[in-house]
């Protein structure tokens, strides 16, 4: 299944989607409205219920068989666009206008750590260098990050970054995502640490870039 089969308003798939965002729907009634086969239709819901983006339900109307009727998961949902960095976004300036830097840079460390602890699962605390990074590279990857590392001739580590996952906010809140969270969840992820951030998307870079060094 391709990301334009799963891609709201695109595909027979995107189509039923949008369909099912609407409101639960029978096969037939994807098929009437889609002018498909219904069992067409009930081949496409299987795969999406097979990815987790539909649920059957069963709702009774008069007597006879309850119908089998379709819905959105959470996940289903989330394929829609959402824009949480705007939110986000206007909580960063009012909390800078009424609070001033130093309040912001606090709170964003803090927000930093509490969300290195909810993804840090499996980083061995005491282990190598090599090992804690290789570990941080696993865990920022299944974050969605996608990242790589290479050993530097000095013993320390490269970790370079090709996608960030809060870009849209980094690029309007440059320090406070980059100097400030982003700091701070690599150095709480790993641990005792020098982290130097070298390059970054919310600057103007096409990736991230840290060097990680022991203390």
């Amino acid at each position: 299944m391709s990301a334009a089969d799963l891609a709201p308003h695109e595909g027979t798939r995107g189509r039923i989607l949008d369909q099912l965002a609407r409101a639960p729907c029978t096969a037939r009634n994807i098929a009437n409205t889609l002018g498909i086969q219904e069992s067409a239709a009930r081949g496409h819901l299987e795969r999406l219920r097979e990815r987790g983006y539909v649920t059957p339900t069963f709702r009774r109307e008069g007597v006879g068989r309850p119908r089998k009727r379709y819905a959105l998961t959470s996940e289903g949902q989330e394929l829609f666009p959402k824009r949480y960095d705007l939110l986000l976004d206007a909580l960063m300036d009012e909390i800078l206008a009424r609070q001033g830097e130093e309040f912001a840079n606090e709170l964003f460390a803090s927000a930093a750590s509490r969300v290195a602890h909810g993804i840090a699962r499996g980083i061995p605390k005491n282990g190598s260098l090599e090992e804690r990074t290789r570990h941080l590279v696993d865990s920022l990857n299944a974050f969605g990050f996608n990242c790589t590392m290479e050993k530097m001739a000095d013993g320390g580590f490269r970790i370079v970054r090709s996608n960030c996952v809060f870009r849209r906010n980094a690029l309007s809140h440059a320090r406070l995502m980059c100097n400030v969270f982003d700091q701070r969840l690599t150095e709480t992820l790993i641990g005792q640490v020098d982290v130097d951030l070298q390059d970054t998307i919310g600057r103007g870079g096409m990736r991230c870039s840290h060097l990680i060094h022991l203390r």
